[in-house]
């Protein structure tokens, strides 16, 4: 008897845990996994060229990196994601404090004060503060019912506490790529639980002001001269115009099939800048040419709709909201990187996720994805 008790025991807890196996969304992680082979041969290729021949601390930072973002996926993914939501006030809270603390004891690099340095990683809070930012807007944004849309009362909190606050300190570092960044997803969010429209149109007229009011008296002179250059790029090619220039030469280089493998000579001969991280794009796009180009951007809307999916599933409304905030980040990342390098928007720094070269950026989007794929996971446990 004990020994066909302890069968059956065994027997059930293999079932439970094919159960739980099989409650993976595996066509998700796996249009993630793909997007991440193709990023590590871009990667390595744009960090091989003829004068780094031997140097691959950079390649094998990203694998341990990506390692270690798909045990936080696969972690984040069997922990609730409920959880995460109740305690967002907690984490909002405590990256807004790290934001702060950039201000004070923030490295300085590339002529921003946007990290801090633990010595064996650079920790950038405005990365993880995107998903901060998403957790609690799903958090409070979950116990409004606003049928015609939210008013004044209600995107009070959202518009000018949890989203303008970040904005401001990430601005001040100054991240004006990234400040952008968090005001987009978190309005991203709100349109999709829907505003009043005259409040719509209120916003907009603000916004038009005051982006007026941040030109003449905000904008430092350098972020001025990156949008003269986006109409202009020639008025000063070897200066302010030599990134998009270069950029829009890979591109157009790779034609219909690419030159192939490190066979690229604007990133292999180093004419490309920042090749391993804000213009990886333009790498994939001279070696794999509009083919590679084009499988790459299919993945990208793959896994978006997939996501779509998820949240249309979810069991409940932060879930969906989750979802939304997620969706937001990677689709505005995927759409400013790319119209960057391709000369349709002016160059900022925001980099591709899934493919550009970075610790807390593949940090934050693998845990970001993990919250998805845990909301994918609960959607047939009621």
């Amino acid at each position: 008897m004990i020994g066909i008790s302890t069968q059956t025991s065994s027997r059930r807890l293999q079932v439970e845990n094919r159960t739980l196996f099989n409650r993976i969304d595996w066509t998700f992680a796996g249009s993630i996994l793909a997007l991440n082979v193709i990023g590590l041969i871009n990667l390595y290729s744009a960090t091989h060229g003829h004068n780094d021949i031997g140097t691959n601390r950079l390649f094998i930072s990203q694998i341990l990196w990506l390692s270690a973002g798909w045990f936080l996926y696969f972690l984040v993914t069997l922990i609730d994601y409920q959880i995460f939501v109740r305690l967002s006030y907690i984490i909002y809270g405590l990256n807004l404090l790290a934001l702060i603390a950039v201000m004070f004891v923030g490295k300085v690099a590339l002529g921003a004060q946007r990290w801090i340095d633990f010595g064996f990683f650079s920790y950038q809070p405005s990365e993880s503060m995107k998903l901060s930012l998403c957790l609690i807007l799903a958090k409070v944004m979950s116990h409004y019912s606003a049928p015609e849309g939210l008013g004044l009362k209600e995107l009070a909190l959202p518009l000018l506490g949890l989203i303008g606050v970040p904005f401001i300190i990430t601005a001040e570092q100054p991240d004006l790529g990234t400040a952008m960044m968090l005001f987009i997803i978190g309005s991203s969010i709100l349109f999709f639980i829907r505003i009043k429209p005259k409040i719509l149109l209120a916003v907009t007229m603000t916004l038009v002001i005051g982006g007026a009011g941040a030109w003449l008296f905000a904008l430092r002179d350098y972020q001025k001269d990156r949008v003269y250059t986006f109409f202009d790029p020639g008025r000063d090619p070897r200066g302010k115009g030599y990134n998009s220039i270069q950029s829009k030469i890979a591109v157009g280089s790779g034609k219909f099939a690419g030159k192939g493998f490190r066979q690229g000579t604007q990133s292999q001969l180093e004419f490309l800048p920042e090749r391993h991280t804000d213009f990886i794009f333009s790498v994939l796009c001279e070696e794999h040419g509009f083919i590679g180009s084009i499988a790459t951007v299919s993945l990208f809307a793959l896994l978006f709709l997939l996501g779509v999916r998820i949240a249309a599933q979810a069991r409940d409304k932060s879930g969906a909201i989750l979802v939304v905030g997620v969706l937001a980040i990677l689709f505005w990342h995927h759409f400013i990187n790319i119209g960057m390098v391709i000369g349709l928007l002016p160059i900022v720094g925001v980099p591709l996720p899934l493919l550009s070269y970075g610790g807390s950026n593949m940090l934050t989007t693998m845990a970001a994805l993990g919250l998805v794929s845990s909301v994918s996971y609960r959607k047939h446990m009621f």
